[in-house]
């Protein structure tokens, strides 16, 4: 018997499509159907490294963990990591096919079918039930043809449809309307139920306009989601957690938001801490003096960092970091960019043969090329690492980067007066042998490849005890006062649950809010519809 099917499409991007996918992915498991995530093109610069080595959507691998299985590129046939406005880095069965322009990837399309029907296949030998996500909105009339990852990808899976929409973003019912009525017939049968996202207020007040959205399509409303905070990994940078400036907290960490940013899933573990107040930053203006910055990874090392010398962010963080003001880390591109050069020579980023200056914080020398190391990795501390407060021990992470990064021990240094240039050192022996990480002699300044190093719980504990020693900071809730006086304390919480126990709860807390929030027992009637 094939697998059940059902696939989610949006109105629009953003609209929820991610989040309803890994609800029912967790729903399914609760009620006893091995289940799994599919989405044939997923376009987004947050990626994930499968236990083979493949490059996917860091969406299907977060739906893939809250159906309780291990995420395979088969879940992600087609990866597209936008470079450019016009151009994008094309992932093939989760290894890179090369920088193609938007115009040359849309005529290959129809190619990749085969792919994904292959890709498709071996999920529904594996699963009772396969929940796919689309992508954008089905109604982008100008891609209908051609399409392989809308309706296109529901006809080649026969998979009957719900179609969801943001009533925050207003205009909920104009976009459900329009949306169906841009269909062609046989793909607006397709549509089964419609699903309003992220509703506030008193649902009694939206009950005459369900009524009539449900008599002019004569499709059902199966659900309206109540908005929720739930804390999940985001697939991309329209998420909102890019734009929260939070509370103020013990420690205030800026990850600066560039123009690029990938993977800043890397510091969802940090905005958890209740110590911390996380927020991404773009202008000088809103950077202050935080307690620690973080440079993230980019999918355009070079560009992101012209960037930030454009905006005069390096100058503000090269003064902060001078006058011992600041810690900062580097991940990733982030770590390529704390160097003293980066080279091109196979014009990986832009022009073969270009080359820049980095920041000349660390004395590294990076030098890009074709070949891309995607891997998950175990690493460890050869010494006590000042950032972390003397940790040494076991840590895991992965990679995904193009270009070698490596010790030089001879350089001119661009920002720092020979005085007063500080000497760094390696830091991680990796599992197989290779050295990673930077970090300079006070302590100040390090960089690593690695991402989902904050996910090491021990590890980020001797960041934050480092952070906070700085600040010369003690005790218990940071509220007390004494002769009149604020004196922030912290006390570190050693009963503070785990990144795997928060994340469990979230996707228990989602699937708790849609199963109450929809027809679930419609749901199993249009699954059942399928798979027959």
């Amino acid at each position: 018997m094939a697998a059940k099917k059902i696939m989610i499409q949006g109105t629009m991007s953003n609209s929820g499509k991610s989040f309803l996918v890994a609800a029912l992915c967790r729903i399914f498991w609760q009620d006893g159907y091995r289940t799994a995530p599919f989405k044939s093109q997923n376009m987004a610069l947050n990626s994930y490294i499968t236990d083979d080595g493949m490059e996917i959507g860091r969406a299907q691998a977060m739906q893939a963990e809250a159906a309780k299985i291990r995420p395979t590129v088969d879940m992600n046939p087609i990866l597209l990591k936008p470079t450019s406005h016009m151009g994008s880095q094309v992932i093939l069965k989760g290894e890179v096919a090369g920088n193609w322009k938007a115009m040359d990837y849309y005529r290959k399309k129809p190619e990749f079918i085969p792919m994904i029907r292959e890709a498709f296949a071996r999920l529904e030998e594996q699963y009772e039930v396969i929940v796919l996500e689309g992508a954008g909105s089905p109604a982008e009339i100008n891609l209908q043809e051609n399409d392989i990852v809308n309706m296109g990808m529901a006809e080649m899976a026969d998979a009957p449809v719900l179609l969801i929409g943001d009533i925050d973003r207003g205009g909920v019912f104009a976009s459900l309307y329009g949306t169906v009525m841009l269909l062609r017939p046989e793909d607006r049968a397709r549509i089964r139920g419609m699903v309003i996202n992220k509703f506030r207020g008193d649902p009694k007040i939206l009950e005459p306009g369900l009524r009539m959205i449900e008599e002019r399509l004569g499709i059902p409303v199966v659900g309206v989601i109540p908005m929720e905070k739930i804390d999940l990994d985001d697939e991309d940078s329209l998420s909102e957690r890019l734009a929260r400036t939070g509370e103020e907290r013990l420690l205030d960490i800026v990850v600066i938001r560039l123009p690029h940013i990938a993977n800043f899933t890397d510091f969802n573990v940090l905005e958890r801490k209740p110590e911390i107040r996380l927020r991404y930053e773009e202008r000088v203006g809103r950077l202050g003096k935080p307690d620690l910055i973080i440079l993230p990874g980019t999918k355009n090392t070079m560009a992101d960092l012209t960037w930030l010398r454009e905006c005069g962010l390096e100058s503000a963080i090269l003064r902060l970091v001078a006058k011992d003001e600041i810690s900062l880390i580097g991940i990733c591109g982030g770590y390529q960019m704390l160097g003293s050069w980066l080279r091109d020579p196979e014009g990986v980023e832009g022009v073969p043969g270009g080359c820049m200056h980095g920041m000349g914080l660390l004395p590294a020398e990076t030098v890009f090329s074709e070949r891309k190391r995607r891997t998950q990795i175990v690493g460890t501390m050869t010494k006590k690492s000042q950032m972390f407060q003397g940790y040494d021990g076991y840590f895991t992470g992965y990679e995904i980067h193009m270009g070698e990064t490596s010790l030089v021990e001879e350089r001119t240094r661009r920002h720092e007066k020979p005085e007063t240039a500080k000497k760094s050192q390696m830091m991680i022996r990796l599992s197989d042998g290779r050295q990673d990480g930077m970090e300079r002699e006070d302590g100040r300044v390090f960089g690593s490849y690695l991402h989902g190093l904050f996910d090491n719980e021990e590890l980020t504990k001797g960041l934050i005890r480092k952070l906070m020693e700085e600040k010369r900071k003690d005790g218990t809730d940071g509220n007390k006062k004494e002769d009149g006086k604020k004196i922030w304390q912290y006390k570190e919480n050693k009963d503070a649950e785990s990144s795997e126990e928060y994340k469990e709860r979230q996707y228990d807390k989602l699937a708790d809010l849609v199963r109450t929030s929809l027809d679930m027992t419609k749901i199993y009637e249009i699954l059942e519809e399928s798979g027959i």
